[in-house]
């Protein structure tokens, strides 16, 4: 299977890159899909007129944990019926659930808003960080599993256009190295420097050539895109802070919108963001249910402290947009069952001590495998 296919292909990378070149990845059904994508896109607008200018704001801003600027957005909203919304990924191996359900869920808030999102699959850019040893075959595979996920997480792709960094870069070359020169031309080596924690290095980490040129191409992108809102997590803003700054440069007006989305914590404690290099600090979309029930049981989850919980953050940021609820089953003796419909209630509980980390443990777990059975079941039928 593809799924099969892109987890073989991790664990087979290369330590070095491959040199030989490599078409367009083949089409997958959504990638295929894109042109229709667009053209359906246009129909978005029809559908926004059954919201208020109010209520497709709060959407949006209810994405992001940080945006600049709120008054921005707002006026784009007033003056462009359907904007541009653009979100990239670097295929790079296993996807976690972040990435697999919240970006669905984000996405489908951006498309009832009334966008249209142009989602940049970013198969040069993981071969410029050396992912996947740089075999650029192996991370459009990637690439591809990757989409399967997000159709079988429910991604409204009507109003979503997946494009190739590697396909539309080579169609388009003479708009976009020129931009990507500019942008390498206006900034100096400190300041692109500081960017490249988008990549997953630290600021003082060893870069090869290729990694500091990616900045300038990633902040490219945005412009490529003619993107009116750069919807990407925390982790990217200072990329997109670099945009803004160039619009500066150039005496352009309009500034691109970032909509910043919350990372999702790690299972251990003090783990910021989930991460890929330790398997036991992340739930997986294909991971089975003892596995879940394994990682959530050691996660860190000290009893009536709120902030900095990885557990509530997955309800919160997971099981809520999913379910609109969280369901707890417990012994009467322990407070018996109870449906939680909002998370200030589940908070109050918990801080309360009424909401033991043995009663959110299991509930939690319980949701996650329910999510992911229903994804893995879809994949299966999708993929024969």
């Amino acid at each position: 299977s593809l799924a099969a296919a892109a987890v073989t292909a991790e664990a087979s990378a290369p330590a070095a890159a491959s040199t030989e070149p490599s078409a367009a990845p083949d089409a997958s059904p959504a990638a295929s899909s894109s042109s229709a994508a667009a053209a359906g896109a246009e129909d978005l607008a029809g559908g926004v007129a059954s919201l208020s200018l109010d209520e497709r704001f709060d959407l949006l801003m209810s994405i992001g944990e940080e945006c600049i600027q709120p008054d921005e957005l707002k006026r784009l909203l007033q003056n462009k019926p359907v904007p541009i919304c653009y979100d990239g990924f670097e295929p790079s191996g296993r996807m976690h659930i972040a990435q697999g359900v919240v970006k669905a869920i984000n996405v489908n808030k951006m498309i009832r808003a009334g966008c249209k999102v142009k989602i940049w699959i970013a198969d040069w850019f993981a071969q410029l960080n050396n992912k996947m040893g740089g075999d650029l075959k192996k991370i459009q595979t990637v690439g591809r599993y990757m989409i399967e996920i997000w159709k079988a997480a429910g991604m409204n792709l009507d109003g979503v256009e997946f494009l190739w960094s590697s396909e539309e870069i080579n169609r388009r070359a003479n708009e976009y190295w020129p931009l990507v020169m500019d942008i390498g031309r206006k900034n100096n080596i400190k300041r692109i420097t500081r960017c490249c924690t988008i990549m997953g290095r630290s600021d003082n980490e060893e870069l090869t050539a290729a990694q500091i040129f990616y900045p300038c191409m990633q902040c490219a992108d945005i412009f490529f895109l003619k993107a009116d809102i750069c919807q990407l997590g925390m982790d990217q803003r200072k990329v997109n802070m670099l945009a803004r700054e160039y619009c500066d440069d150039i005496k352009r007006k309009n500034k691109p919108i970032i909509l910043s989305h919350h990372m999702l914590p790690g299972f251990k404690e003090g783990q910021e963001k989930m991460s890929k290099s330790d398997p036991t600090s992340a739930i997986f979309m294909e991971d089975d249910e003892a596995q879940v029930n394994l990682k959530i049981k050691q996660a860190f989850c000290p009893p009536k402290i709120v902030d900095k919980n990885p557990c509530l953050e997955y309800i919160q940021y997971i099981v809520f947009p999913w379910f609109d609820k969280f369901e707890v089953v417990r012994k009467e003796n322990n407070g018996g069952n109870k449906t939680f419909l909002t998370m200030d209630e589940l908070v109050a509980d918990y801080e309360a001590g009424d909401l033991h980390p043995a009663d959110v443990k299991p509930a939690l777990a319980k949701a996650i495998n329910e999510i992911l059975k229903v994804i893995v079941f879809i994949m299966f039928i999708f993929l024969q």
